[in-house]
């Protein structure tokens, strides 16, 4: 048999009101599933999330900089294919020598950003995203494999996928320990000389 719940049972369960909580700023208590101030609702009635973080990341100077380093680094590698073409059936040395070349930069560049030069705003969207991002190549690099396996070059094609990946881990190497050795000697001549040396309007 249920209780009764007109007794002290059910006095228990009623809400307690509680001083000082009281809705703020004389709003009243939004009900349980209406929504809330600020509520955008999307294209079918729900909740769309709001673009404003996203929009006030965005800063035109450092698009414009990943745009032009785009553009210079891609006319880069352009120029050295049509300088240096690799005939068909042959290793592609001028694919190589970017990829690999790229590697070093990207290691050697990051070192001095994260850990010389003082916070920068457009020297890797520039450099890094934009300019070694385009003048690297992936796409050209399995098109060439593609190509010598097609030919029936099959061990010039293992070489190219297995020595590109091994040539760029070592040139990534060699580019932080370069780096890195750039690093010390900066500091001791820091320590040396009692001040920090002053880079350019491009670090800022």
């Amino acid at each position: 048999m249920r209780a009764d719940e007109s007794g002290p049972e059910r006095e228990s369960r009623e809400p307690t009101h509680i001083p000082g909580a009281e809705p703020e700023l004389g709003g009243e208590p939004t009900p349980r599933g209406e929504p809330g101030p600020g509520f955008e609702p999307g294209p079918g009635g729900e909740p769309a999330p709001s673009r404003a973080p996203f929009r006030s990341r965005l800063r035109k100077g450092v698009l414009v900089a990943v745009a032009l380093g785009g553009v210079l680094g891609g006319s880069a590698r352009y120029a050295l294919g049509l300088t240096f073409p690799t005939p068909r059936g042959t290793f592609p040395v001028t694919t190589f020598a970017v990829n690999v070349s790229g590697a070093f930069l990207l290691a050697l560049l990051l070192v001095y950003v994260l850990e010389i030069w003082p916070p920068t705003r457009y020297v890797r969207p520039f450099a890094a995203v934009g300019f070694l991002g385009s003048f690297t190549t992936f796409s050209t690099w399995m098109v060439d494999t593609d190509r010598l396996l097609g030919h029936g070059h099959y061990a010039v094609a293992a070489f190219n996928v297995f020595g590109s990946l091994f040539a760029g881990l070592a040139a990534t190497g060699l580019g932080l320990a370069i780096g890195r050795m750039a690093l010390a000697r900066r500091v001791r001549l820091a320590a040396r000389h009692g001040r920090a040396r002053r880079y350019g309007w491009w670090v800022r």
